[in-house]
């Protein structure tokens, strides 16, 4: 079941927080005292609803997928929304008047989609994503350069150094970045910082408790690195 509340009052205490909830037009008491139900699903809804700036993105993005894949934009809408649902959980959604965390979901799932498949986009993903992060992370863990798209290879930020035996150092908390051979070495060439506000893209750290594809530690890394 689900249905739209108004939340009356709250009270916080050490152990969490009491809402006093109002169901418009439902009489429930029924349901409680003789199915028992204790306990049920909350999803707070702060009022932001999807900017112009994040539609135009999901759109341009649908459009440049649909163009690789042959099927048509409002076709291939739907495909990546049920996709998003299957990946995140999220009920299904419209486009036009959902929230601005849901669009934001949905961008990095269909960027995601992009980039683990190959597909060029019109414009550098960086220009797409409301997570900038989440979007050089998928990067790295496809191999796809963060500017262009090519195929890529994980390049240190934070460098190992000269004569160092990569596969010991320890470079959990380095970091890093994916780029293809001409922006690898555009970026030796102008130096990270200015190679950063040229493309607009940055070294991350990755989260511990991710894993990259065919990789068996984080240290394993090091046999994909060139600097």
């Amino acid at each position: 079941m689900k249905m739209e509340v108004q939340i009356r009052g709250y009270r916080e205490d050490t152990e969490g927080t009491d809402l006093l909830v109002h169901l418009p037009g439902m009489k429930l008491g029924y349901l409680l005292s003789h199915k028992r139900v204790e306990s049920g699903e909350l999803r707070l809804d702060d009022g932001r609803h999807i900017t112009a700036a994040q539609r135009r993105k999901a759109y341009a993005t649908i459009r440049d997928i649909a163009d690789f894949t042959g099927y048509l934009p409002e076709e291939e809408k739907e495909w990546l929304k049920y996709l998003h649902i299957i990946r995140t959980g999220e009920e299904y959604f419209s486009l036009s008047r959902c929230s601005m965390d849901t669009a934001r979901g949905f961008l990095n799932t269909i960027l995601n989609h992009a980039i683990e498949n190959g597909i060029p986009l019109s414009e550098p993903g960086m220009e797409r994503t409301d997570d900038a992060g989440d979007y050089l992370y998928a990067c790295i863990r496809h191999r796809k350069c963060a500017v262009c798209g090519r195929e890529g290879e994980i390049h240190h930020v934070d460098a190992i150094g000269m004569g160092r035996d990569r596969k010991s150092v320890d470079d959990r908390c380095s970091r890093k970045i994916c780029l293809c051979r001409e922006h690898h070495s555009a970026a030796h060439k102008r130096g990270m910082k200015a190679f950063a506000q040229m493309y607009h893209v940055y070294g991350i750290v990755i989260p511990e408790d991710s894993r990259l594809p065919m990789l068996e530690t984080m240290n394993d890394i090091s046999q994909f690195v060139t600097l």
